[in-house]
């Protein structure tokens, strides 16, 4: 087996492809089972252009990330963080400014093991196994306490998270918001309609979503733009996520393909108006 995970918990079935794992399949990671690479080739195989949107998902996390450092921002919350194996947030920030600080979330158990391992030994960044709708278990962890201060501005990172989330987001971000100071920032992708897609990914879809057994639920540019209600919603606003600030090398690979089918957007975090 060509993979980098090592001991993992009892339990996990090695069987079943896992969305956090076939997305890292399409990054081009290790941290992935045969069976994810099985399926992550059906999908590539129905729509050539799956890798491309995995790619362009990750490079705005990654021009995200090195925007927010340019504000100042120093500590992170990587909601939905998966298996940080390609362009991880931490290194990312680390490679600016050597004490900031990372917390990643997710609640598949393969990739919180695989997180520890990659982590270990490192003070500044630690991983919390927890659904991104449990708020109050993901900031009262100890991980999180003992990394993210709330009296400073924190960016919020909810990459490719949401539309797992069958609930309205926009209930858990308001918990996520009222945590934060003013100056903090929310980061977001969304997957978008099947409207907005292609025949072919609108079939990679469904494939994906019948052998992971993850629920998938759409939403179009105006329910994404709803989602930062409360958050001064910053240019280009919400838009396909390679149109979101794209940078030459994100451009080329772009010419001529058509957009990604995935909303992007981020807010800050306003400070009260003053009556």
């Amino acid at each position: 087996m060509r993979d980098a995970l090592g001991d993992l918990p009892p339990g996990v079935d090695r069987d079943r492809p896992s969305a956090a794992r076939v997305y890292d399949v399409l990054l081009g990671g290790s941290a992935n089972f045969e069976v994810d690479r099985r399926l992550a080739d059906r999908m590539l195989a129905a729509e050539p252009q799956a890798a491309r949107y995995a790619r362009a998902n990750r490079a705005f996390l990654r021009r995200a990330v090195g925007a927010l450092l340019d504000e100042g921002v120093d500590q992170f919350v990587d909601l939905g963080s998966g298996l940080p194996t390609v362009g991880n947030v931490h290194e990312i920030v680390h490679a600016v400014n050597p004490d900031g600080r990372v917390v990643y979330v997710d609640v598949e158990p393969v990739a919180v093991a695989f997180s520890q391992q990659l982590l270990a030994g490192d003070e500044r960044a630690s991983v919390v196994q927890a659904d991104v709708r449990d708020v109050e278990a993901i900031l009262e962890d100890p991980a999180t306490r003992r990394l993210i201060d709330f009296d400073r501005p924190v960016g919020i990172v909810a990459a490719a998270v949401f539309h797992f989330v069958e609930e309205d987001p926009a209930v858990i971000l308001d918990r996520f918001r009222a945590a934060v100071v003013p100056g903090s920032y929310l980061a977001l992708t969304h997957l978008t309609t099947p409207a907005q897609m292609s025949r072919h990914t609108v079939g990679v879809v469904q494939r994906y979503r019948e052998s992971t057994g993850s629920p998938l639920t759409f939403r179009t540019h105006e329910q994404v733009a709803d989602l930062f209600a409360g958050w001064e919603l910053l240019p280009p606003g919400v838009v396909p996520v390679d149109e979101w600030w794209p940078e030459p090398s994100d451009l080329e690979e772009a010419v001529d393909m058509g957009s990604v089918p995935i909303w992007a957007g981020m807010g800050r975090l306003p400070s009260p108006v003053r009556a």
